[in-house]
Protein backbone atom coordinates (compact mmCIF):
# COMPACT_ATOMS: atom_id res chain seq x y z
CA UNK A 1 0.00 0.00 0.00
CA UNK A 2 1.13 3.30 -0.82
CA UNK A 3 1.40 5.66 1.35
CA UNK A 4 1.78 9.37 0.17
CA UNK A 5 2.59 12.13 2.49
CA UNK A 6 2.43 10.50 5.95
CA UNK A 7 0.49 12.84 8.83
CA UNK A 8 2.71 13.77 11.63
CA UNK A 9 3.98 11.42 14.10
CA UNK A 10 1.76 9.92 16.88
CA UNK A 11 2.71 12.09 19.77
CA UNK A 12 4.01 9.80 22.90
CA UNK A 13 4.38 12.96 24.94
CA UNK A 14 6.81 11.26 27.24
CA UNK A 15 9.62 12.92 29.17
CA UNK A 16 12.66 13.23 27.42
CA UNK A 17 14.93 9.94 28.66
CA UNK A 18 17.52 10.31 31.39
CA UNK A 19 20.84 9.38 29.24
CA UNK A 20 22.70 8.36 32.45
CA UNK A 21 20.24 6.31 33.69
CA UNK A 22 19.48 4.63 30.16
CA UNK A 23 23.05 3.90 29.07
CA UNK A 24 23.01 0.22 30.54
CA UNK A 25 19.76 -1.05 28.54
CA UNK A 26 20.54 0.74 25.18
CA UNK A 27 23.22 -0.70 22.53
CA UNK A 28 24.82 2.28 20.26
CA UNK A 29 22.42 1.55 18.02
CA UNK A 30 19.50 2.99 20.17
CA UNK A 31 17.91 -0.79 20.51
CA UNK A 32 16.27 -1.83 23.90
CA UNK A 33 17.97 -5.30 24.80
CA UNK A 34 17.48 -8.16 27.02
CA UNK A 35 19.13 -11.57 26.58
CA UNK A 36 17.82 -12.74 23.01
CA UNK A 37 15.14 -9.72 22.94
CA UNK A 38 15.72 -7.20 20.92
CA UNK A 39 13.13 -3.79 20.23
CA UNK A 40 13.90 -0.92 18.23
CA UNK A 41 12.09 1.43 16.30
CA UNK A 42 11.31 -0.66 13.59
CA UNK A 43 9.69 -3.77 15.66
CA UNK A 44 10.50 -6.47 17.95
CA UNK A 45 12.63 -9.65 17.40
CA UNK A 46 13.94 -12.99 19.06
CA UNK A 47 17.91 -13.09 17.99
CA UNK A 48 19.87 -16.33 18.56
CA UNK A 49 22.52 -15.36 21.42
CA UNK A 50 25.15 -15.69 19.13
CA UNK A 51 23.86 -12.69 17.12
CA UNK A 52 22.92 -10.71 20.44
CA UNK A 53 26.27 -8.58 20.39
CA UNK A 54 26.12 -7.08 17.15
CA UNK A 55 21.98 -7.77 16.06
CA UNK A 56 20.95 -7.06 12.74
CA UNK A 57 18.34 -4.24 12.29
CA UNK A 58 14.93 -4.95 11.64
CA UNK A 59 14.11 -3.97 8.22
CA UNK A 60 10.16 -2.52 7.67
CA UNK A 61 8.56 -4.53 5.09
CA UNK A 62 4.97 -2.86 3.22
CA UNK A 63 2.34 -4.15 5.76
CA UNK A 64 4.14 -3.47 8.93
CA UNK A 65 3.08 -1.63 11.42
CA UNK A 66 5.01 1.91 12.76
CA UNK A 67 4.16 4.52 15.22
CA UNK A 68 4.18 6.90 12.42
CA UNK A 69 1.15 5.51 11.18
CA UNK A 70 -1.47 6.03 14.33
CA UNK A 71 -3.63 9.54 15.52
CA UNK A 72 -3.97 9.22 19.28
CA UNK A 73 -7.22 9.76 20.15
CA UNK A 74 -7.70 9.34 24.11
CA UNK A 75 -5.83 7.91 27.40
CA UNK A 76 -8.34 4.59 28.02
CA UNK A 77 -6.40 3.19 31.11
CA UNK A 78 -3.49 2.31 32.69
CA UNK A 79 -1.35 -1.10 32.30
CA UNK A 80 1.12 -2.80 34.41
CA UNK A 81 3.58 0.32 34.56
CA UNK A 82 2.27 2.16 31.70
CA UNK A 83 -0.42 4.72 30.31
CA UNK A 84 -3.00 2.81 27.37
CA UNK A 85 -4.13 4.94 25.16
CA UNK A 86 -6.58 4.59 22.20
CA UNK A 87 -5.29 4.99 18.78
CA UNK A 88 -6.60 4.89 15.21
CA UNK A 89 -4.53 3.51 12.28
CA UNK A 90 -4.21 6.37 9.38
CA UNK A 91 -4.65 4.00 6.70
CA UNK A 92 -7.26 1.40 7.26
CA UNK A 93 -9.52 3.34 10.07
CA UNK A 94 -9.08 0.41 12.75
CA UNK A 95 -8.98 1.30 16.56
CA UNK A 96 -6.20 -0.23 18.44
CA UNK A 97 -4.43 -0.12 22.13
CA UNK A 98 -0.81 1.63 22.68
CA UNK A 99 0.90 0.41 25.93
CA UNK A 100 3.43 2.73 26.36
CA UNK A 101 5.82 2.12 29.56
CA UNK A 102 8.69 4.91 30.01
CA UNK A 103 11.99 2.74 30.75
CA UNK A 104 13.05 3.20 34.44
CA UNK A 105 16.56 2.60 35.74
CA UNK A 106 16.22 -0.36 37.70
CA UNK A 107 16.73 -4.19 36.38
CA UNK A 108 13.30 -5.58 38.09
CA UNK A 109 11.30 -3.20 35.40
CA UNK A 110 14.05 -3.60 32.66
CA UNK A 111 12.88 -7.63 32.85
CA UNK A 112 8.77 -7.51 33.73
CA UNK A 113 9.11 -5.32 30.41
CA UNK A 114 11.34 -8.25 28.43
CA UNK A 115 9.21 -10.59 29.41
CA UNK A 116 6.43 -9.25 28.92
CA UNK A 117 7.34 -8.57 25.33
CA UNK A 118 8.38 -11.68 24.95
CA UNK A 119 5.46 -13.76 26.00
CA UNK A 120 3.04 -11.10 23.60
CA UNK A 121 5.36 -12.29 20.88
CA UNK A 122 4.46 -15.76 21.39
CA UNK A 123 0.86 -16.27 22.22
CA UNK A 124 -1.27 -16.92 19.51
CA UNK A 125 -5.11 -17.28 21.41
CA UNK A 126 -8.35 -16.75 20.92
CA UNK A 127 -9.11 -15.45 24.37
CA UNK A 128 -5.47 -14.10 25.19
CA UNK A 129 -5.21 -10.11 23.98
CA UNK A 130 -3.53 -9.79 20.89
CA UNK A 131 0.03 -7.54 20.46
CA UNK A 132 0.30 -6.66 17.25
CA UNK A 133 3.60 -5.40 17.12
CA UNK A 134 6.24 -3.36 19.84
CA UNK A 135 8.77 -0.62 19.59
CA UNK A 136 11.19 1.13 21.04
CA UNK A 137 11.53 4.66 20.82
CA UNK A 138 11.41 8.15 22.53
CA UNK A 139 12.89 6.41 25.29
CA UNK A 140 9.67 4.47 26.18
CA UNK A 141 8.72 1.02 24.86
CA UNK A 142 5.39 1.13 22.89
CA UNK A 143 3.05 -1.90 22.24
CA UNK A 144 0.25 -2.24 19.78
CA UNK A 145 -2.41 -4.14 21.55
CA UNK A 146 -5.90 -5.14 20.58
CA UNK A 147 -8.83 -2.78 21.14
CA UNK A 148 -10.95 -4.54 23.66
CA UNK A 149 -14.02 -1.64 23.50
CA UNK A 150 -15.81 -2.66 26.23
CA UNK A 151 -13.62 -2.75 29.04
CA UNK A 152 -12.81 -4.91 31.46
CA UNK A 153 -14.69 -6.90 34.18
CA UNK A 154 -13.61 -4.38 37.05
CA UNK A 155 -15.46 -1.87 34.38
CA UNK A 156 -18.39 -3.99 34.41
CA UNK A 157 -18.51 -4.16 38.16
CA UNK A 158 -18.78 -0.56 38.34
CA UNK A 159 -21.97 -0.44 37.19
CA UNK A 160 -23.82 -3.98 38.08
CA UNK A 161 -24.74 -5.38 41.15
CA UNK A 162 -23.83 -8.34 40.12
CA UNK A 163 -23.42 -10.70 36.86
CA UNK A 164 -25.73 -13.70 36.76
CA UNK A 165 -24.91 -17.32 36.57
CA UNK A 166 -25.58 -17.93 33.05
CA UNK A 167 -23.44 -14.98 31.96
CA UNK A 168 -20.40 -15.92 34.48
CA UNK A 169 -20.75 -19.65 33.03
CA UNK A 170 -20.26 -17.98 29.14
CA UNK A 171 -17.29 -15.94 30.64
CA UNK A 172 -15.55 -18.34 32.76
CA UNK A 173 -15.59 -20.81 29.37
CA UNK A 174 -13.55 -18.08 27.67
CA UNK A 175 -11.36 -17.18 30.07
CA UNK A 176 -10.58 -20.99 31.47
CA UNK A 177 -9.41 -21.45 27.54
CA UNK A 178 -7.55 -18.36 27.90
CA UNK A 179 -5.26 -20.29 31.02
CA UNK A 180 -5.57 -23.43 29.32
CA UNK A 181 -3.78 -22.22 26.25
CA UNK A 182 -1.03 -20.07 28.99
CA UNK A 183 -0.43 -22.85 31.40
CA UNK A 184 -0.49 -26.01 29.11
CA UNK A 185 0.60 -24.51 25.71
CA UNK A 186 3.10 -21.64 27.06
CA UNK A 187 3.91 -22.85 30.51
CA UNK A 188 3.28 -19.37 31.34
CA UNK A 189 1.87 -18.32 35.31
CA UNK A 190 -0.10 -15.02 34.76
CA UNK A 191 0.43 -14.70 38.21
CA UNK A 192 -1.94 -11.09 38.13
CA UNK A 193 -5.55 -12.61 38.08
CA UNK A 194 -7.97 -9.90 38.72
CA UNK A 195 -11.11 -7.89 37.18
CA UNK A 196 -9.08 -5.41 35.83
CA UNK A 197 -7.08 -7.82 33.86
CA UNK A 198 -9.71 -9.38 31.85
CA UNK A 199 -11.29 -7.38 28.85
CA UNK A 200 -14.25 -7.45 27.06
CA UNK A 201 -15.66 -6.39 23.64
CA UNK A 202 -18.84 -5.49 21.78
CA UNK A 203 -18.93 -9.05 20.74
CA UNK A 204 -18.76 -10.75 23.83
CA UNK A 205 -15.38 -12.04 23.93
CA UNK A 206 -13.74 -11.81 27.47
CA UNK A 207 -10.04 -11.87 26.97
CA UNK A 208 -6.68 -12.07 29.43
CA UNK A 209 -4.49 -9.22 29.42
CA UNK A 210 -1.11 -7.23 31.28
CA UNK A 211 1.74 -9.96 31.38
CA UNK A 212 3.99 -7.43 33.08
CA UNK A 213 4.29 -9.85 36.45
CA UNK A 214 3.67 -13.44 34.23
CA UNK A 215 6.58 -16.10 34.55
CA UNK A 216 7.11 -18.91 32.54
CA UNK A 217 7.97 -22.47 33.58
CA UNK A 218 10.09 -24.99 31.76
CA UNK A 219 7.21 -27.41 32.09
CA UNK A 220 3.80 -27.90 33.51
CA UNK A 221 5.08 -29.26 36.91
CA UNK A 222 7.70 -26.39 37.30
CA UNK A 223 7.19 -24.42 40.91
CA UNK A 224 8.59 -20.56 40.88
CA UNK A 225 8.80 -18.75 44.15
CA UNK A 226 8.87 -14.90 43.46
CA UNK A 227 6.05 -12.53 45.22
CA UNK A 228 4.73 -10.25 42.40
CA UNK A 229 1.28 -9.34 41.56
CA UNK A 230 -1.96 -7.80 43.39
CA UNK A 231 -1.75 -8.84 46.69
CA UNK A 232 -5.48 -8.86 46.72
CA UNK A 233 -6.34 -11.88 44.65
CA UNK A 234 -3.15 -13.65 45.53
CA UNK A 235 -3.07 -17.53 46.70
CA UNK A 236 -2.32 -18.38 50.11
CA UNK A 237 1.35 -20.63 49.12
CA UNK A 238 2.23 -17.34 47.26
CA UNK A 239 1.66 -14.70 50.18
CA UNK A 240 3.56 -17.09 52.69
CA UNK A 241 6.52 -16.95 49.75
CA UNK A 242 6.49 -20.57 48.84
CA UNK A 243 6.84 -22.34 45.50
CA UNK A 244 4.12 -22.31 43.49
CA UNK A 245 2.76 -22.98 40.36
CA UNK A 246 -0.42 -22.76 37.89
CA UNK A 247 -2.79 -23.33 40.32
CA UNK A 248 -2.27 -20.22 42.01
CA UNK A 249 -3.98 -18.81 38.63
CA UNK A 250 -6.63 -20.43 39.79
CA UNK A 251 -7.31 -19.57 43.23
CA UNK A 252 -7.43 -15.78 41.89
CA UNK A 253 -10.00 -16.91 39.06
CA UNK A 254 -11.92 -18.35 41.73
CA UNK A 255 -11.99 -15.04 43.43
CA UNK A 256 -12.60 -12.92 40.58
CA UNK A 257 -15.76 -15.24 40.00
CA UNK A 258 -16.60 -15.20 43.03
CA UNK A 259 -16.74 -11.36 43.26
CA UNK A 260 -18.67 -10.91 40.08
CA UNK A 261 -21.16 -13.05 41.68
CA UNK A 262 -21.57 -11.05 44.79
CA UNK A 263 -20.88 -7.65 43.93
CA UNK A 264 -17.72 -7.63 46.62
CA UNK A 265 -14.43 -9.02 46.88
CA UNK A 266 -14.51 -12.15 49.02
CA UNK A 267 -12.62 -11.45 51.98
CA UNK A 268 -14.46 -9.04 54.30
CA UNK A 269 -12.78 -6.97 57.09
CA UNK A 270 -13.12 -7.78 60.61
CA UNK A 271 -15.17 -4.84 61.08
CA UNK A 272 -18.35 -4.40 59.21
CA UNK A 273 -18.14 -0.86 57.28
CA UNK A 274 -14.65 -0.41 58.03
CA UNK A 275 -11.99 -0.89 55.25
CA UNK A 276 -9.07 -3.52 55.73
CA UNK A 277 -6.11 -1.89 58.32
CA UNK A 278 -3.11 -2.29 55.94
CA UNK A 279 -1.87 -4.96 53.44
CA UNK A 280 -1.12 -7.55 55.75
CA UNK A 281 -4.06 -8.14 57.92
CA UNK A 282 -5.95 -8.90 54.75
CA UNK A 283 -2.66 -11.17 53.90
CA UNK A 284 -3.11 -13.09 57.35
CA UNK A 285 -6.91 -13.58 57.07
CA UNK A 286 -6.56 -15.31 54.01
CA UNK A 287 -3.53 -17.10 54.67
CA UNK A 288 -5.27 -17.86 58.27
CA UNK A 289 -8.77 -18.21 58.06
CA UNK A 290 -10.65 -20.77 55.59
CA UNK A 291 -11.02 -19.89 51.92
CA UNK A 292 -14.92 -18.14 51.09
CA UNK A 293 -17.34 -20.51 49.52
CA UNK A 294 -20.36 -19.47 47.40
CA UNK A 295 -23.46 -19.12 49.65
CA UNK A 296 -25.71 -22.27 48.67
CA UNK A 297 -29.05 -20.59 49.50
CA UNK A 298 -28.12 -17.70 46.39
CA UNK A 299 -26.22 -19.88 43.92
CA UNK A 300 -27.00 -23.12 42.31
CA UNK A 301 -25.21 -26.43 43.40
CA UNK A 302 -22.88 -26.09 40.60
CA UNK A 303 -21.05 -22.80 41.15
CA UNK A 304 -20.82 -23.61 44.60
CA UNK A 305 -18.96 -27.05 43.62
CA UNK A 306 -16.76 -24.45 41.15
CA UNK A 307 -15.90 -21.96 43.13
CA UNK A 308 -14.47 -24.64 46.26
CA UNK A 309 -12.54 -26.06 43.63
CA UNK A 310 -10.97 -23.03 42.38
CA UNK A 311 -10.51 -21.47 46.52
CA UNK A 312 -8.54 -24.78 47.90
CA UNK A 313 -5.85 -23.82 50.33
CA UNK A 314 -4.25 -26.42 49.32
CA UNK A 315 -2.46 -26.15 45.78
CA UNK A 316 -2.34 -30.02 44.58
CA UNK A 317 -6.56 -29.92 45.87
CA UNK A 318 -7.37 -27.41 43.11
CA UNK A 319 -8.40 -28.23 39.76
CA UNK A 320 -6.83 -27.29 36.99
CA UNK A 321 -7.97 -25.56 33.89
CA UNK A 322 -7.80 -28.62 32.16
CA UNK A 323 -10.11 -30.47 34.27
CA UNK A 324 -12.07 -27.20 35.26
CA UNK A 325 -12.94 -26.69 31.46
CA UNK A 326 -15.30 -30.16 32.15
CA UNK A 327 -17.08 -28.90 35.35
CA UNK A 328 -20.42 -29.04 35.38
CA UNK A 329 -20.84 -25.35 36.35
CA UNK A 330 -19.52 -24.14 33.09
CA UNK A 331 -21.72 -25.98 30.53
CA UNK A 332 -24.91 -25.80 32.68
CA UNK A 333 -26.42 -23.34 30.70
CA UNK A 334 -25.58 -24.05 27.69
CA UNK A 335 -29.05 -24.37 26.51
CA UNK A 336 -30.19 -21.01 27.16
CA UNK A 337 -27.94 -19.38 24.13
CA UNK A 338 -26.50 -17.15 26.51
CA UNK A 339 -25.89 -13.51 24.46
CA UNK A 340 -22.86 -11.98 26.83
CA UNK A 341 -22.62 -9.10 23.83
CA UNK A 342 -26.22 -8.30 24.35
CA UNK A 343 -25.59 -8.49 28.52
CA UNK A 344 -22.63 -6.26 28.16
CA UNK A 345 -24.07 -3.45 26.38
CA UNK A 346 -27.34 -3.46 28.29
CA UNK A 347 -24.94 -3.55 31.54
CA UNK A 348 -23.22 -0.69 30.51
CA UNK A 349 -20.07 -1.39 29.28
CA UNK A 350 -17.93 1.56 28.47
CA UNK A 351 -18.09 1.24 24.35
CA UNK A 352 -15.74 3.51 23.09
CA UNK A 353 -17.84 6.26 21.66
CA UNK A 354 -15.59 8.66 19.47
Amino acid sequence: MKKGNLAPILKLNLPPPDETSLTKFLTESGTFMDGDLLVNRDGVRIVPQSQSDTPPLIQPSDNQLSLADFDAVKVVGKGNGGIVRLVQHKWTGQFFALKMIQMQADESTRKQIAQELKINQSSQCANIVVCYQSFYDNGAVSIILEYMDGGSLADILKTVRSIPEPYLAAMCKQILKGLWYLHHEKHIIHRDMKPSNLLINHRGEVKITDFGVSTTLANTQGLANSFVGTYNYMSPERIIGGNYSYKSDIWSLGLVLLECATGKFPYSPPQPGEGWANVYELMETIVDQQPPRAAVDRFSPQFCSFIEACVQKEPNDRSSANELMSHPFVSMYDDLAVDLASYFAEAGSPLATF
